[in-house]
Formats: C-alpha cells, sequence, structure tokens
C-alpha cells in the first residue's frame, strides 16, 4: 500500500511514518518546514520528503493520504484531495485503527514531560524484555528513533490534547482508547485552539471517559487541575505520583508514589509506594520534575508487571530525549544545551533544575517565543519569573509576533531581532563555567549549530 503523510516532519507523524514502513507500506509525505531530529530519522528510512504543497505530489494517486493536524482548509495539496475524493484519514485515526487496535495501550497526556514519560515507560518494558511498540513526540536516545511497531501485548503512546486535523477538532488522545493512563499535569496551553484551561479540562475529561473500568489511572495528586477533571466522574482504578494535599475532596489515595530527593539538583533520589521503600535512582537527568516524571512511569511499568525496583533499575541507565536539556557542543569548561522549551512552567523547571546542578556558574539562557501560544502572548507576563534562575537572557523577537518582546528587556533579559545578533552576543563573552541553553521548540534559524561553528566547538549532537 502506498501511503502518502500531508505534514510528514512533525514529531507526531514521523513516527506515523515510521510505523507504516515497519508494516511494509510504501512510505512518501511532504512538508513545508523540515529540520532535525525528524528530518534525519526520516532521511535514515530513506522516506522522500517533497517540499510544499504541490498537488502534483498526489499523481500517482496513494492508497491512503493521512493529514497532519498543521494543515488546514486552503492548503493547496488538501483542497486536491478533497475536490478529486481521495481516501484520507488522520493520524490519529490511522495509529488507532491499525497499530492499537489489539494492544495494551499506554497513554500518557498532560501539558508537559509527555515525551519523557512515554520514553522512559518504553525504556523500562523493553528493558524488562517486553519488547513494546511505541510513537513518542521525539527521539529518545535509548532507541534512537521516535517510534516501533514491537510486539503485542504494549505499545506506549504520548497522548497530546492538540487536535486531530482540521477535519476532527476533538483531541487527538481520545482516539487511543488506552488501558493504562498517566495524567502527568495541566495548565494552560495551545491559544490557538483551546479558548481557556476550563475546554481544556473538558478534553482531559474525554479522556478519562475512555478508560475501561479494570483500566488504571496514574495521576500527578500535587495538580489541583487534574484532581477538578477527576471529581467529573472517574469510573477506572486510580493510583496517585505526588501525594494530594490531606484531605482533598474528591482524591482517595488507594496507592500514593512519592520520592525523596538524596541531593539538592535531584540526580539521585528514593521511591516510596505507599510509605513504604520501593527502589532508589541515580542517573545523568536532573530537576524535581524528572524525579516527578520517573515516579510516574514506575507507576505505568508496575500496572504492566514490572516490580518497581526493576524498574528503578531500567531507570538508572535511561539517557533522555534528544533536546531536553541536551549537551551539543563543550569548550575550555563551556557547556551548551538545546532544549526543546515551548512553556513558562517548563522553562522554569529546566532552568531551576540547571541552577541546583551547576551552583554559581553564570547560566546564559536564549529563547525563542515560537510556540503559537507565546506569539499570541498568552505566557507574556509569565516569561520574566520563569527565566529568574538564569543569569542572562537573550529572548528573540521573531518576525511577525504579536506582541512587543521589547517590553520584558532589563533585569537580565536583552531583547534581539536577530539571531546573529543574539550568536555574537554569546560568542563575545563566553567565558570558562558557563552554561549556555537554547530554549525553542522548533528550528531557531539554525542557531544552535551556527553558534558551535562561530565559537569553535566541536559538536556533541548537533541539530
Amino acid at each position: 500500500m502506498h501511503v502518502h503523510i500531508l505534514g510528514i516532519c512533525g514529531t507526531f507523524m514521523g513516527g506515523i511514518a515510521r510505523l507504516a514502513r515497519e508494516m511494509g507500506h510504501r512510505v512518501t509525505g511532504s512538508d513545508h518546514d523540515v529540520y532535525p531530529p525528524m528530518s534525519n530519522q526520516l532521511a535514515a528510512l530513506g522516506i522522500d520528503i517533497i517540499h510544499g504543497f504541490d498537488p502534483a505530489q498526489l499523481e500517482p494517486t496513494p492508497d491512503i493520504i493521512i493529514i497532519g493536524n498543521a494543515l488546514s482548509r486552503g492548503n493547496p495539496a488538501v483542497e486536491a484531495v478533497l475536490n478529486r475524493g481521495l481516501a484520507y484519514i488522520s493520524g490519529p485515526q490511522w495509529l488507532a485503527e491499525n497499530v492499537l487496535a489489539e494492544r495494551h495501550v499506554v497513554a500518557i497526556a498532560g501539558t508537559h514531560g509527555k515525551t519523557t514519560v512515554a520514553s522512559m515507560i518504553a525504556w523500562i518494558l523493553d528493558q524488562a524484555k517486553l519488547q513494546p511498540g511505541f510513537l513518542i513526540g521525539g527521539i529518545p536516545t535509548n532507541f534512537a528513533v521516535s517510534a516501533r511497531l514491537g510486539d503485542a501485548p504494549f505499545f506506549v503512546v504520548e497522548a497530546d490534547e492538540y487536535d486531530t486535523a482540521f477535519f476532527d477538532k476533538r483531541s487527538k488522545f481520545v482516539h487511543y482508547h488506552p488501558q493504562t493512563v498517566v495524567l502527568n499535569n495541566l495548565e494552560f496551553d495551545h491559544a490557538d485552539i483551546f479558548h481557556d484551561l476550563e475546554d481544556i479540562k473538558r478534553q482531559f475529561h474525554q479522556l478519562v471517559r475512555t478508560v475501561p473500568g479494570n483500566g488504571l489511572l496514574i495521576v500527578n495528586g500535587a495538580d489541583d487541575n487534574l484532581r477538578d477533571v477527576l471529581d467529573r466522574g472517574c469510573w477506572s482504578t486510580l493510583a496517585f505520583f505526588n501525594a494530594p494535599p490531606a484531605g482533598t475532596h474528591g482524591t482517595p489515595a488507594p496507592a500514593v508514589w512519592t520520592g525523596r530527593p538524596v541531593n539538592d539538583d535531584c540526580t539521585a533520589f528514593e521511591i516510596e509506594y505507599r510509605g513504604q521503600p520501593a527502589g532508589k535512582i541515580a542517573w545523568p537527568l536532573m530537576g524535581r520534575h524528572n524525579m516527578s516524571n520517573a515516579l510516574a512511569a514506575i507507576a505505568a511499568a508496575e500496572h504492566a508487571g514490572v516490580p518497581p525496583a526493576d524498574a528503578c533499575a531500567c531507570l538508572a541507565s535511561f539517557r533522555s530525549v534528544k533536546r531536553r536539556l541536551e549537551v551539543i557542543g563543550e569548550r575550555d569548561g563551556i557547556r551548551v544545551y538545546d532544549d526543546f522549551a515551548h512553556h513558562p512552567t517548563e522553562i522554569k523547571e529546566t532552568l531551576t533544575a540547571l541552577r541546583h546542578h551547576v551552583g554559581h556558574n553564570r547560566i546564559i539562557a536564549i529563547v525563542e517565543p515560537r510556540s503559537n501560544t507565546m506569539r499570541m502572548g498568552r505566557h507574556q507576563q509569565a516569561l520574566p519569573e520563569s527565566l529568574s534562575s538564569a543569569d542572562l537572557t537573550l529572548l528573540y523577537q521573531p518576525p511577525g509576533i504579536s506582541w512587543d518582546v521589547t517590553s520584558l528587556a532589563g533585569g537580565g533579559i536583552e531583547v534581539f531581532a536577530s539571531v546573529t545578533a543574539i550568536i555574537e552576543r554569546v560568542a563575545q563573552q563566553l567565558a570558562t563555567g558557563d552554561h549556555v541553553v537554547i530554549m525553542s521548540n522548533g528550528g531557531f534559524d539554525g542557531l544552535a549549530s551556527r553558534l558551535l561553528e562561530r565559537c569553535g566547538m566541536t559538536p556533541a549532537s548537533v541539530h
């Protein structure tokens, strides 16, 4: 079967392409914005990528066309599909019908940490010889690919709340019908499709409604918004990680997973289950947010039959995900990181963790407000506080943004309208011991590789 994917270079659609290729299909696709790491994965698979959306790419006619949610009416290829009556489907529906139908689905939902938690769970199950399939919105370093079919029964999927397609405005995760669900956290995001937090809560409750009674919901008990979602109705077994406040209405705690840091940067911590020791972890990851992510992953793995102590042992060899505070260059005691950042909370957690790790060494954050919500200014007021752990922030004002980024200048924040100017500012003042964090959920005009070249650094893993 010939599968053609419109919008193939997104992290989700790139994973769909890999799964379809593993199933023996001929896969082609097109996109307008191609950058690593997904472009590298597709190239390694030998998948031809057409730049742009000229309708000529639909000749000869593919057997099925999978349309990504970044495409909308008015797109030339979309209009050709509709006008010619060609067979088309969304990525989530294709996944549900062709891969997930007879699998035990482990779904990870939340505003933050989905990719990391999904990667942790897949690694634990893999090391436990369960050979899980997975589709993750990033590339786990341990696997070097974002998706694989694996063996029955387990399939781990990053369950995104973003909408499915221009013809299906439900959240992607309602298609997956999981037996094990992680609800990691819940904040306002995706202002381009959600009016307010209440809109997102309704979608999360739709996910809760799809979990069977004998399924398991693993919930961050410290998150007020998730507890509000559960109060609207819950029909499945509950397990909390991070204990909810004592006496919280509507949050029974039949199982509570907690973590106790051994050091300030949380690179080592102890796990407790129901108040009893369950294991210890020492690993390269840092920060309380990653300790919390580990709790969720261990709880999910336990539901799949992996004992907590074994899961902890597996996580000791976990090596995170591409572009999650990933070291991409080093020289003379200077270290450069690439971090996939799109929300103030993520930025704050990452920089706070790094501060605990590096002590008084200088942190320079380079930030591109690229997500739709950032570009719309909905996180404008929260940005300065989220950057407080950095000594210096170089904030980019991209073309076409709807608010004046220069309004945030001052207090250690400098604003630039040019990526080249940012690179020169960093290069001219780097000193031994500095930690430079590039924070963007896009290609940032090649800033990472350009900065390394300008500073004479040997790339550790250039994107």
